[in-house]
């Protein structure tokens, strides 16, 4: 038989691309194997490598590149890595791999990119100092928040750049940790002008969606067929050639395999074995053969390879004593792995051959020597993952390590891992009760990680245990904690009720905090699924009372569940009472970032300008001042609903796209339905007037909300809908879809509040004066009760709509005046627009000009091109002729520069700003190196005459 091929041949399948030499020869193949010369490049691979050339090229001239290299196992990507980085001439090259057995190890990838640039840890700002240092175990602290240990390592990645360009190379990305995996998703996307350079080769890019991908292809027939002639020296029988190449379709590695299963006489004959099954299987199986031939302490020295991830070769050596095996073993190795520093194997399914190919019993013995040899004041964590490998049977000793370990990943914030070491501890436990207790724990953190299938799985087994009341009460509510955040939340309402009820006689406290969840995951659900609004908050009226001394969050489920089921006025005083001490009381930032979104509902509900711009203000600043950034999209989107009523539409827009590029870059949540960065789009769609636009958001929204169910999403796209139209002057398409949003009652914001008031003005215009009297009475409910200048102005906007003679230019005058004490310049421009209009009507013509030239000039600044042109058709019905002018943002800056521009006059300096922004400081100087071209200005201090 041929023997076995190495990896690296011609350059088509690689090592892992870290700068080890994997080339050598085929068994009984001498002769054919050799380096190519960078000019010659990798057989078959021209256009990838010129593809890497250019990108090198970028990154030299101060650019920032990433690219993630997708393709089969044995396909080629790295040896494209190891040409990268043979290619990267001046540049400095930091590399990392990611380790199957080690995907649940929080950080540990990103350690190893980090590890080389960690003396310039101490020019990072101090927060991000503190995020590395907890995240890599260097210090005690609270667990790091992922978008500040991002920005921290895009930091770290930009200093090192200072010196000369920097290019990271990660091997194997499908098999990274899932913490750095996020983290490092976060750092490619956010490159943009630091001489950074990120490449991934991956299987599966799925973690790294939205980087720029290049497919690495199996090699064409003929660039196969002449791999396979570098490599048979002999003759080549024709059948078997066409054989080979098609069955190991265009993969390297799967053909050098291939040919390792034919003796010299059958490639010539044309006579040998049957086809594999599958690729990798063929490729792993080839390996597994290959171990078969191997003397017992060769394999045994391989498995203690593959058992220990880090690949610590002093650690293999101290373990490899105790198995007996010494260095002469070494030798007889070399052509599966390299021992230098670092162990590494010559290619990923090497590892998981020999891992895969060793009987129970010998796994275990060598996780047990790697346990024992691993210093228990160094690495406690790594010893007990390794003893915990090398048990067979329950041990409390041993899972009370890992309880330990699990505790010190929480403090790193590695709930993966938390996860993890929980969910093995409770499968070694042997007291019943107490592995229910840790597979309850391990539930927790898995839902915590963002994996409910497996959160799921543990909280079935936690629940077949002999837990306690409390306990099961526990397990009930975190059920139905994962049914709110995951695309079966429409069931989440009655499950946390009944949790709710479970959890009363044993904890008060923690009863009505679900009841007050329960109202929450209500509250955006289609009335006829699962359990209505009014529902949900009638059982909340029938919690067990609050204590002597109420909290915060007590206050908050009476005033909610009033709001729900009781009208206005009689709930109003309750809501203010729960708004104030909300605002007003010394609450942790913990109870604050639980409960802002019960104040910020309560806001709204009450018309409330001042509290509704105050709240949203301190969502943000109070995710900021914790670390909290994972929710800072959420805390972003609840700015766009002040903003967009305060007719700052540029910013708006500026914090939409903001919103957009952290969903993107970090993968976090930004809040679903109208909530997330497509419901930011479509109010600004909307507002400004674009139809085709506002249809077509409109449309992705409401089919994402039933698919969720999702009422309170509907009403928000309808009434979005009627604005759009009545700037428009559609009044007929504004009623209907202002009905439509009236109809989801009780909803927060649109259908309970805004929506009667395009209502009304639709109904006017479209003749419909009953249904106009109506909505009327539907909108003062809430007005009246309110009695903010933002309610009554917009309630004497619609009385006046409905009124004739003095008492409407009376009701008119009382809207401007009370909406010109407030903020919401959006509902004054509207107001003095339908007086011009009723002016006009009235044949006061020189008035009408002067409330429409006003109205006119207020919408063309806030950009709300409908609404302009509503009010431009209106003057020129008067005989005015209006000079058109474009509604456009600032000039000609995108909105990133617009935001940049923003901060930069407040006073913040370049690295201020990128903090911000989650970008490099260098990302915010080359931003204002383009503003100031674009609006032929040289200093920051012009700035503040920038509009």
């Amino acid at each position: 038989m041929v023997g076995k091929s190495s990896l690296d041949l011609h350059g088509n399948v690689g090592g892992h691309g870290r700068g080890l030499s994997t080339w050598g020869s085929v068994d009984g193949l001498p002769g054919r194997f050799h380096r190519p010369s960078a000019n010659a490049g990798l057989l078959g691979r021209r256009a990838e490598c010129e593809a890497l050339d250019r990108l090198l090229a970028a990154v030299r001239v101060g650019q920032s590149r990433a690219l993630v290299l997708r393709g089969e196992a044995g396909v080629g990507k790295s040896a494209l890595l190891e040409h990268l980085t043979e290619r990267a001439s001046g540049c400095r090259v930091v590399c990392a791999a990611g380790v199957q057995s080690e995907m649940e190890v929080a950080f540990a990838a990103l350690y190893s990119l980090c590890a080389p640039m960690l003396d310039l840890v101490d020019g990072l700002p101090e927060p991000q100092r503190d995020a590395l240092d907890a995240a890599f175990g260097l210090r005690a602290g609270p667990a790091p928040d992922r978008l500040l240990l991002g920005l921290a390592v895009l930091g770290l990645l930009a200093a090192a750049a200072d010196e000369r360009p920097l290019v990271c190379v990660i091997d194997d990305a499908q098999w990274l940790d899932h913490a750095s995996a996020q983290v490092l998703a976060f750092v490619a996307r956010r490159l943009f002008a630091e001489s950074v350079a990120c490449v991934f080769a991956v299987r599966d890019p799925s973690e790294l969606s939205g980087l720029p991908v290049m497919d690495v292809p199996g090699l064409s027939a003929g660039d196969a067929r002449a791999l396979l002639r570098s490599v048979v020296p002999g003759p080549l029988d024709e059948q078997i050639q066409d054989r080979l190449v098609a069955e190991a379709r265009g993969n390297p590695l799967a053909l050098l395999e291939l040919v390792g299963e034919f003796t010299r006489p059958e490639l010539a004959g044309g006579f040998g074995p049957p086809a594999a099954q599958t690729l990798s299987g063929r490729i792993e199986g080839g390996f597994q053969r290959q171990l078969g031939g191997m003397p017992a302490h060769t394999r045994r020295l391989l498995l203690l390879a593959a058992a220990d991830p880090l690949g610590d070769a002093a650690l293999l050596w101290r373990a490899a004593a105790r198995l007996g095996l010494g260095m002469a073993v070494a030798g007889a190795v070399t052509d599966m792995i390299v021992i230098g520093v670092r162990v590494r194997f010559r290619h990923p399914l090497m590892r998981s051959a020999v891992y895969r190919a060793a009987l129970p019993e010998e796994r275990r013995r060598v996780h047990r020597a790697l346990a024992e040899a691993t210093d228990v004041d160094a690495d406690p964590d790594r010893r007990a993952w390794h003893r915990a490998h090398s048990t067979a049977e329950p041990d409390e000793e041993v899972a009370a390590e890992l309880e330990r370990s699990a505790g010190r990943a929480q403090a790193r914030g590695g709930l993966a891992a938390v996860g993890s070491f929980l969910a093995r501890a409770a499968e070694l436990t042997p007291d019943p009760r107490r592995r229910a207790e840790r597979a309850l724990a391990a539930a927790r953190a898995k839902h915590l990680a963002g994996a409910p299938e497996p959160a799921l799985a543990l909280l079935a087994s936690a629940q077949a245990g002999p837990l306690d009341e409390l306990r099961l009460a526990h397990a009930e509510l975190l059920r139905a904690e994962i049914a709110s955040t995951s695309n079966h939340g429409r069931s989440a309402a009655p499950m946390l009720l009944e949790a709710a009820r479970r959890v009363e006689p044993l904890d008060t406290g923690l009863a009505r905090d679900t009841y007050l969840q329960a109202l929450s995951a209500a509250i955006g659900a289609v009335p006829d699924k699962g359990r209505s609004l009014v529902e949900v908050a009638a059982a909340t009226r029938a919690a067990p009372p609050a204590p002597a001394t109420l909290r915060v969050a007590d206050r908050l489920l009476d005033a909610l569940a009033r709001h729900f089921t009781q009208d206005a006025r009689s709930a109003a005083p309750a809501m203010r009472r729960a708004l104030a001490s909300f605002l007003g009381e010394d609450i942790s930032a913990a109870e604050e970032s639980r409960w802002l979104w019960a104040a910020q509902t309560i806001a709204v509900a009450l018309w409330d300008d001042r509290s509704v711009r105050a709240l949203a203000d301190r969502h943000v600043r109070l995710v900021r001042d914790t670390g909290a950034l994972a929710v800072l999209p959420l805390a972003w989107s609840t700015r766009l609903v002040p903003l967009i009523f305060e007719g700052e539409l540029d910013e708006a827009a500026s914090v939409n796209e903001e919103i957009q590029r952290l969903v993107a870059a970090a993968g976090v949540r930004a809040g679903f339905g109208y909530q997330g960065p497509v419901g930011g789009a479509l109010a600004l769609a909307a507002w400004r007037g674009r139809q085709a636009e506002t249809e077509q958001l409109a449309n992705a929204l409401m089919s994402e909300a039933a698919s969720r169910g999702e009422g309170s999403t509907v009403s928000v796209s309808q009434w979005l809908r009627a604005v759009l139209h009545n700037s428009l002057g559609q009044y007929e398409e504004a009623r209907v879809s202002a009905e439509r949003a009236c109809a989801y009652h009780p909803s927060p914001g649109a259908a309970a509040h805004w929506a009667p008031a395009e209502l009304v003005e639709a109904a006017v215009y479209s003749g419909e004066r009953e249904l106009a009297a109506r909505a009327l009475e539907h909108l003062v409910l809430t007005t009246q009760a309110s009695g903010t200048d933002w309610a009554l102005g917009v309630e004497a906007r619609s009385r006046a709509l409905l009124s004739q003679g003095e008492e409407a230019d009376g009701h008119y005058r009382e809207a401007i005046d009370r909406l010109g004490r407030t903020r919401m310049r959006v509902d004054l421009a509207r107001s003095h627009l339908v007086y011009g209009e009723w002016l006009r009507r009235e044949r006061r013509r020189l008035d009408a000009r002067e409330q429409l030239c006003t109205a006119h000039e207020l919408f063309v600044a806030m950009g709300m091109e409908g609404f302009a042109g509503r009010a431009e058709r209106e003057l020129a019905a008067t005989g005015e002729t209006v000079r058109r002018r474009t509604v456009e943002s600032a000039g000609q800056l995108t909105p990133q520069e617009t935001q940049i521009v923003r901060l930069a006059r407040e006073g913040l300096t370049n690295k201020e700003i990128a903090s911000r922004m989650y970008v490099s400081p260098r990302t915010v100087e080359y931003h204002l190196g383009k503003v100031f071209a674009k609006l032929g200005i040289t200093s920051r201090s012009q700035l503040q005459g920038i509009a």
